[in-house]
């Protein structure tokens, strides 16, 4: 049985069972002791056999039968291609309903008046059928529903509903792509009559985006469409489908903003219903995900509920996340309680939000809120907000009985429902420094809370998915959790956003639309190195992880309109004070990336005056800060996705355009040398950033390497050994110290207990990674966002370097691992995980007195080299490992950026 192939996937999402197109692809996994090269596969479709087919791999296997049809269900194993080779257990999914077989009409709720957004009601769409008595031949015995919308929907059936996803069809580019769930319903459909609703509100598609709360431009009208397939136990089918029958009123959900809150109001009598509006919507096909659905993952009840004052109480869920309140008791009828959500008290012990409000320069502040309300009806009803999603860790919860004796809140009836992407878990971390393993916590429930169908860049005041997050953090969410097909999602996203001119856009899905609005003043900002590059570094971060060549040729295209349009930057433009200095550009200016907005280093550690104040240069001085030259970043960026791309064209055999890009990256480097770094090594910019930079990317030539290592160490003593570094470069910061002989520094980083660090944040409470290094000041108020995961990549750091799992240099998906500790002071112990796409790696090391033990797990076609502090090394294939060597504390000798 420990011999049998396990962990048998699809590339597909779904909620209740994987969902998939005509052709998924195979994966699965085998035990260590597994020498196979070759498997056999067999299946079954809509139980009939399939011959038995052959294959040399085991990831991301091709279909090797005819394509599916629609809704066609499937279960399959696999065994090693050998004599008496055990089989696999079974393993199944299905195919979804593909959009040619689709009858369903698109329908739209019958909308009165005009609210302002933020403001607008849900509505209930609904029909109902008789299936007369459902035992013997007439039994059923498979219902399926599958269903879409323009906008965001929760289906039931007989108020029973349907499936366990959240927040679906989920946030997309509707313009260009829709995707669509199904659900097993069998359970809840019963003899008789029969009723199913859809609840619409204006969620993704048409709700508010962004800390200003823009109205998301993808479409004016919302829209869904359902069918519900019925079999029968003597053969026959029924399609029960949305159409010009069903019937648009009123739902209690009397304001439904998937930014601002909800209103359920119990106490509304019903309206008469209406005939649906029927095709006066327009839609791309319907597509199947390959991201896991967003789900309920966990309920906490609050750690504490207080009342604050008559009437009104604080919870405090002791954990920053994304989500919503769910209340068990709503009091007597006529009760309205009032839920404000945030991340942070007051000194007076109240909620406070102002540090999430926005500012723009000459603008009146855009007021942050988050609420939700319900009005208690005469039957008793549970209030869970399902149509809106908030960021927080506190509550206050306000209720007003008039005319009645106010009830006591019940603590237990009061629950967070954590809410984001079902993401499986692939890595954890731990080791004997407590203060390490709470960062390593808030780091992941900082990635999680920004992991709602898209990646975020905070779940309160922007909720958007900006590209340069994501950039900086992709090699840190592999480690974590599984995120290929979310990720993919996503670049479908960004591919579907691209400008016509190549530019990626800031964020995406962009339901501003730049792309048709390049007159606003948001599309001269769009375009920036570092931001756009998640085009090219993530679709690379996940081959590298994941092997997976198809995220590669899938983002092809995109990427090299992307590299193309900066190219074509860099050689047209000039920034102004190049232009000031020389009227001529020398020759090898036509590479520097300096003449459009860049986003630069962004959020590095603020400056203070005299007063002590923290100096903000962005709000203080705009276009200064505007119009900086930020070309050593855009230059810098050029270079590193020239270079990648060069490797992408390699990995899918596109020769030409692989040498093509490889000389392109040569001449952007050399530009960058010759007008950012100087004779002695120093760089022109000299902050830290820029020396993490060149140390990470490449930049600088061998000879430099040790001058720019010890300029950067100066820089960090000169700040009191406090880090500099900003958004692009803190996560390399730490492994470049290390790999240039400085772990000591890094360390001393790592363990920095004041501002700007991020023991500060541990120390100060904090339960997830804040967007400023100061995010809580001395006087215990807050600033910017409490939940911002991209200085969450020194978990990286963590993983790489303490516990000291990494993938060798050239390996893909984790087929060569390196098991190299790098100790520091005061840790005697850390074990950790990653599952591969070849199975688990375990790790555990730990130093007793002088000697070093170290024990492994090595899967299935994996080989490791481990290193040991004194030098000595050892090669292990799969299986287990253990060995000792004593501890010798000298610093290794300098190595290459990888």
């Amino acid at each position: 049985m420990d011999h049998m192939p396990f962990g048998l996937t699809v590339d597909s999402g779904g909620d209740q069972f994987p969902v998939t197109g005509p052709a998924p692809r195979l994966s699965w996994k085998v035990s260590a002791g597994i020498p196979a090269k070759a498997f056999e596969l067999e299946a079954t479709v809509d139980g009939v056999a399939q011959p038995l087919a052959s294959t040399g791999g085991r990831l991301f296997v091709p279909w090797p039968w005819a394509e599916l049809r629609s809704r066609q269900r499937v279960t399959w194993r696999v065994r090693a291609a050998e004599p008496a080779a055990a089989w696999s257990a079974w393993s199944s999914f299905e195919a979804g309903l593909f959009d040619a077989d689709w009858t369903a009409f698109w329908i739209s709720p019958v909308e009165k008046g005009d609210r302002p957004y933020g403001q607008r009601p849900a509505h209930v769409l609904a029909t109902e059928f008789d299936l007369g008595d459902l035992t013997g031949s007439q039994a059923v015995t498979s219902a399926r529903l599958y269903a879409t919308a323009l906008g965001v929907y929760t289906a039931a059936i007989n108020s029973q509903r349907a499936g366990t996803a959240e927040l679906s069809p989920g946030s997309t580019s509707y313009d260009r792509t829709l995707y669509a769930q199904a659900s097993d319903v069998t359970s809840l459909v019963r003899s008789g009559g029969n009723r199913m609703e859809i609840e619409l509100s204006d969620g993704w598609y048409r709700g508010q985006v962004g800390a200003f709360r823009h109205p998301a431009q993808w479409g004016t009208k919302l829209g869904a469409r359902a069918e519900l397939h019925l079999e029968f136990a003597d053969g026959f089918h029924r399609v029960i489908g949305t159409d010009g029958t069903w019937t648009s009123a009123p739902s209690p959900t009397t304001r439904a903003d998937l930014m601002e809150g909800q209103t359920v109001d119990f106490t509304v009598p019903s309206a008469a219903p209406s005939v649906v509006l029927v095709d006066e919507v327009t839609a791309p096909g319907i597509e199947w995900s390959p991201a896991p659905p967003v789900k309920v993952i966990a309920s906490r009840p609050a750690e504490s509920l207080h009342e604050l004052r008559p009437g009104v109480w604080i919870a405090d869920f002791g954990q920053n996340a994304s989500g919503w309140i769910r209340l068990d008791d709503l009091g007597p009828a006529g009760t309205r309680t009032v839920i404000d959500y945030g991340e942070h008290l007051g000194p007076d012990g109240d909620l406070s939000t102002s540090h999430l409000d926005s500012h723009r320069p000459g603008e009146p502040a855009r007021i942050f809120s988050q609420r939700d309300e319900v009005s208690a009806g005469e039957e008793r009803a549970v209030f869970e907000p399902r149509h809106t999603v908030h960021g927080f860790q506190y509550a206050r919860i306000t209720r007003d009985a008039t005319g009645m004796d106010l009830a006591p809140l019940d603590h237990a009836g009061v629950t967070m429902q954590v809410v984001h992407s079902d993401l499986p878990q692939t890595g954890d971390f731990s080791c004997s420094d407590a203060d390490l393993n709470a960062l390593h916590r808030i780091g992941e429930w900082s990635f999680l809370g920004n992991a709602v169908d898209v990646p975020t860049d905070c779940p309160t005041r922007e909720r958007l998915a900006w590209t340069g997050d994501y950039q900086v953090f992709i090699s840190t969410a592999t480690r974590l959790r599984d995120v290929l097909g979310f990720s993919r999602k996503w670049l479908r996203s960004v591919r579907d956003d691209q400008l016509e001119d190549g530019r990626i856009a800031n964020f995406s899905p962009d339901g501003r639309r730049i792309k048709n609005h390049l007159d606003d003043q948001f599309a001269m900002m769009t375009g920036s190195a570092g931001w756009g590059d998640a085009i090219v570094a993530v679709p690379w971060e996940l081959y590298v992880a994941y092997g997976d060549e198809a995220v590669l040729a899938e983002n092809w295209e995109a990427m090299v309109r992307w590299v193309q349009w900066a190219l074509e930057m860099a050689r047209t433009t000039r920034h102004h004070e190049r232009v000031k200095a020389s009227a001529t550009p020398e020759p090898y200016e036509q590479y520097l990336w300096d003449g459009t907005f860049h986003w630069g280093e962004w959020t590095e550690p603020k400056k203070r005056d005299a007063e002590g104040h923290l100096i903000d240069p962005v709000q203080d001085d705009p276009m200064a800060w505007f119009m900086e030259d930020k070309g050593e970043v855009g230059t810098a960026y050029l270079y590193r996705s020239a270079a990648t791309l060069g490797r992408i064209a390699g990995v899918l055999g596109q020769t030409e355009e692989a040498t093509k890009y490889a000389t392109i990256a040569e001449a952007v480097r050399d530009a960058w040398r010759l007008a950012y770094l100087r004779d002695d090594g120093t760089t022109a910019a000299d902050t830290q950033a820029s020396y993490v930079r060149a140390l990470s990317f490449g930049l600088l030539p061998a000879d430099r390497r040790g001058q720019a290592a010890d300029r950067l160490v100066e820089l960090i003593r000169e700040a009191g050994t406090h880090l500099g570094t900003g958004f692009l470069s803190t996560g390399d910061l730490l492994p470049v110290l290390v790999e240039a002989g400085r772990s000591d520094v890094a360390h001393e980083l790592l363990f920095q207990r004041t501002a700007p660090s991020w023991l500060s944040m541990v120390d100060k409470g904090a339960t997830t990674i804040w967007e400023s290094w100061e995010g809580i000041d001395e006087h215990g108020h807050a600033h910017d966002s409490l939940n911002h995961y991209s200085k969450a990549t020194v978990l990286r750091f963590l993983h790489e370097r303490t516990l000291g799992l990494r993938q060798a240099p050239g390996s893909i998906a984790w087929r060569s691992v390196v098991i190299a500790p790098t100790l520091a002071p005061g840790i005697t112990w850390a074990k950790g995980t990653h599952e591969s796409p070849y199975g688990t790696i375990r790790v555990h090391w730990q130093l007793d007195g002088d000697t070093l033990r170290i024990d492994a797990d090595i899967p299935a076609e994996t080989e490791a080299r481990i290193v040991f502090p004194d030098g000595s090394e050892h090669h292990a294939g799969p299986g287990r490992f253990r060995a000792s060597a004593p501890v010798s504390m000298h610093e290794p000798e300098a190595v290459p950026a990888i």
